[in-house]
Protein backbone atom coordinates (compact mmCIF):
# COMPACT_ATOMS: atom_id res chain seq x y z
CA UNK A 1 0.00 0.00 0.00
CA UNK A 2 2.78 2.27 0.36
CA UNK A 3 4.40 1.88 -2.56
CA UNK A 4 0.85 1.79 -4.41
CA UNK A 5 1.21 5.53 -2.65
CA UNK A 6 4.28 6.69 -3.35
CA UNK A 7 3.33 5.88 -6.88
CA UNK A 8 0.30 8.42 -7.32
CA UNK A 9 1.87 10.68 -5.40
CA UNK A 10 5.39 11.12 -6.83
CA UNK A 11 3.30 10.96 -10.28
CA UNK A 12 1.47 13.76 -9.71
CA UNK A 13 -0.92 13.31 -12.41
CA UNK A 14 -0.77 10.85 -15.10
CA UNK A 15 -1.89 13.10 -17.72
CA UNK A 16 1.27 15.01 -18.00
CA UNK A 17 3.06 12.38 -19.77
CA UNK A 18 1.79 11.88 -23.27
CA UNK A 19 3.31 8.19 -23.59
CA UNK A 20 4.18 5.35 -21.51
CA UNK A 21 7.85 5.92 -22.62
CA UNK A 22 7.86 9.34 -21.47
CA UNK A 23 6.48 8.03 -18.22
CA UNK A 24 9.59 5.49 -18.33
CA UNK A 25 11.74 8.10 -18.97
CA UNK A 26 10.46 10.09 -15.71
CA UNK A 27 10.52 7.26 -13.69
CA UNK A 28 14.34 6.35 -14.45
CA UNK A 29 13.82 2.91 -16.02
CA UNK A 30 14.10 3.84 -19.78
CA UNK A 31 17.28 2.13 -21.22
CA UNK A 32 19.92 4.37 -22.24
CA UNK A 33 22.19 3.62 -25.52
CA UNK A 34 25.70 3.20 -24.69
CA UNK A 35 26.61 1.87 -28.13
CA UNK A 36 29.80 3.59 -29.95
CA UNK A 37 31.64 2.13 -32.63
CA UNK A 38 31.06 -1.80 -33.63
CA UNK A 39 29.18 -2.47 -30.31
CA UNK A 40 25.64 -1.72 -31.02
CA UNK A 41 22.67 -2.76 -29.18
CA UNK A 42 23.67 -1.87 -25.39
CA UNK A 43 21.88 -0.62 -23.20
CA UNK A 44 22.25 0.45 -19.30
CA UNK A 45 20.31 1.54 -16.92
CA UNK A 46 19.21 4.87 -16.35
CA UNK A 47 21.12 7.32 -13.65
CA UNK A 48 18.24 10.13 -14.16
CA UNK A 49 14.47 10.62 -13.22
CA UNK A 50 12.81 10.46 -10.18
CA UNK A 51 14.50 8.33 -7.57
CA UNK A 52 11.73 7.76 -5.24
CA UNK A 53 10.00 6.76 -8.49
CA UNK A 54 12.65 3.94 -9.58
CA UNK A 55 12.91 2.89 -6.05
CA UNK A 56 9.23 1.93 -5.75
CA UNK A 57 9.31 -0.31 -8.87
CA UNK A 58 12.61 -1.36 -7.80
CA UNK A 59 10.88 -2.57 -4.44
CA UNK A 60 7.87 -4.37 -6.74
CA UNK A 61 10.62 -6.12 -8.92
CA UNK A 62 12.62 -7.84 -6.29
CA UNK A 63 9.33 -8.60 -5.10
CA UNK A 64 7.75 -10.48 -7.72
CA UNK A 65 10.99 -12.07 -8.62
CA UNK A 66 11.44 -13.16 -5.14
CA UNK A 67 8.19 -14.35 -4.39
CA UNK A 68 7.67 -15.86 -7.55
CA UNK A 69 5.24 -13.28 -8.84
CA UNK A 70 4.19 -12.47 -12.45
CA UNK A 71 7.15 -10.89 -12.84
CA UNK A 72 9.60 -14.23 -12.62
CA UNK A 73 8.47 -15.53 -14.99
CA UNK A 74 9.37 -12.24 -17.73
CA UNK A 75 12.58 -12.08 -15.43
CA UNK A 76 13.63 -16.03 -16.09
CA UNK A 77 12.21 -15.76 -19.77
CA UNK A 78 14.89 -12.59 -20.29
CA UNK A 79 17.69 -14.97 -18.49
CA UNK A 80 17.04 -17.51 -21.01
CA UNK A 81 17.62 -15.66 -23.74
CA UNK A 82 20.47 -14.15 -22.65
CA UNK A 83 20.60 -11.08 -20.74
CA UNK A 84 22.68 -11.00 -17.65
CA UNK A 85 20.50 -10.89 -14.32
CA UNK A 86 21.26 -6.84 -14.57
CA UNK A 87 19.39 -6.51 -17.54
CA UNK A 88 16.59 -8.80 -16.82
CA UNK A 89 15.77 -6.84 -13.78
CA UNK A 90 16.01 -3.28 -15.67
CA UNK A 91 13.62 -5.08 -18.35
CA UNK A 92 11.29 -6.07 -15.39
CA UNK A 93 11.19 -2.83 -14.30
CA UNK A 94 10.77 -1.37 -17.68
CA UNK A 95 7.68 -3.65 -18.19
CA UNK A 96 6.67 -2.84 -14.76
CA UNK A 97 6.63 0.93 -15.59
CA UNK A 98 4.07 0.73 -18.24
CA UNK A 99 1.59 -1.54 -16.53
CA UNK A 100 1.47 1.27 -13.66
CA UNK A 101 1.36 4.50 -16.76
CA UNK A 102 -1.88 2.19 -17.96
CA UNK A 103 -3.62 1.76 -14.73
CA UNK A 104 -2.81 5.22 -13.79
CA UNK A 105 -4.32 6.33 -17.05
CA UNK A 106 -7.27 4.42 -17.49
CA UNK A 107 -8.44 4.83 -13.74
CA UNK A 108 -10.08 8.41 -13.33
CA UNK A 109 -9.35 8.70 -9.93
CA UNK A 110 -5.50 8.55 -10.54
CA UNK A 111 -5.74 10.36 -13.49
CA UNK A 112 -5.65 13.89 -12.54
CA UNK A 113 -4.22 15.55 -9.41
CA UNK A 114 -6.73 17.10 -6.83
CA UNK A 115 -7.05 20.83 -7.35
CA UNK A 116 -5.06 22.19 -4.54
CA UNK A 117 -5.47 25.84 -5.83
CA UNK A 118 -9.09 25.93 -4.25
CA UNK A 119 -7.94 24.51 -0.91
CA UNK A 120 -5.75 27.81 -0.51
Amino acid sequence: ELTAAKIVGETAGITRFASEAKYAMHTGVAPVPVWSGRTKGRVRMNKSGNRQLNAALHRIAVTQIRLHGLGRAYYNKRITTGDTTTEALRALKRRLARTVFNTLKNNPSTATPPNLAAAA
